[in-house]
Parts: structure tokens; sequence; C-alpha cells
């Protein structure tokens, strides 16, 4: 593993069913704010980036910089939707399904970023 990754530590206590996957290598200094699990994949939150992983890939990994939309619906008997959409065409959007158990983690996540991708802080 190159020196300047190590392995995810949370900075609170777990939040969700399960620990961000492992796959995610966090540089020198790094830390994780916020996760949450969708069906398909985890949603990871650190102090300076947001990662989308499944147990297998790595789907989406951007600064909040480069975050353009973030979009959470929720309707009735059926699985919220999370719509994660980069600002460049290179990175792909991701549309996630979030289980009710997870809500409360998620709003968890969306606060972190959103404080952080909007343009007056």
């Amino acid at each position: 593993m190159d020196p300047e990754n190590q392995r995810p530590q949370a900075s609170g206590p777990d939040r969700s069913s399960s620990a961000p996957p492992a796959l995610i290598a966090l540089k020198r200094g790094e830390r994780v704010q916020e996760h949450a699990k969708a069906l398909d994949a985890s949603i990871v939150v650190t102090d300076r980036r947001l990662v989308v992983a499944s147990e297998a890939r790595l789907m989406l990994d951007v600064p909040f910089d480069r975050l353009r939309r973030i979009q959470f619906d929720i309707e009735r008997a059926r699985p919220a939707a999370l719509v994660v959409v980069p600002e460049w065409p290179s990175d792909p959007p991701q549309v996630l399904s979030v289980t009710p158990d997870q809500y409360e983690a998620m709003a968890k996540v969306l606060t972190y970023v959103g404080v952080r991708i909007h343009p007056n802080q």
C-alpha cells in the first residue's frame, strides 16, 4: 500500500450497518466524517471528498469542488433515490437506492457535503 494512504478510520461511532469499504484508501491526515449504505454501494465522506464504492469496485471518488449536485428523493413504499452528479463529464453520475434504515446516516452525509459544496461556505 502507498505510504501516503492508510486504512479508513471513522472519526466517530459507526452509524451504519457496516464500516466503509476497505478499498477506499485515505491520504495521510484524511479522516472519514460520515458514511451510509445504499442497496448496492456505500457512500463515504471524508474531510476532503465523497466516495461511492461497492464491495467490488470504486464507482466515484471526487473532491467536494467537483460535485455539481446531490439529490435525495423519498417516495412512499419505495427505497429513496440518491443522485450524485459530478461537475466533470468524465466522472460518472451515480443513482443509488437507499432504504429507510439508512435515512438518518444519509442525512448526515448530505448535511456534511451540502455545507462544503455551498458557494457561501
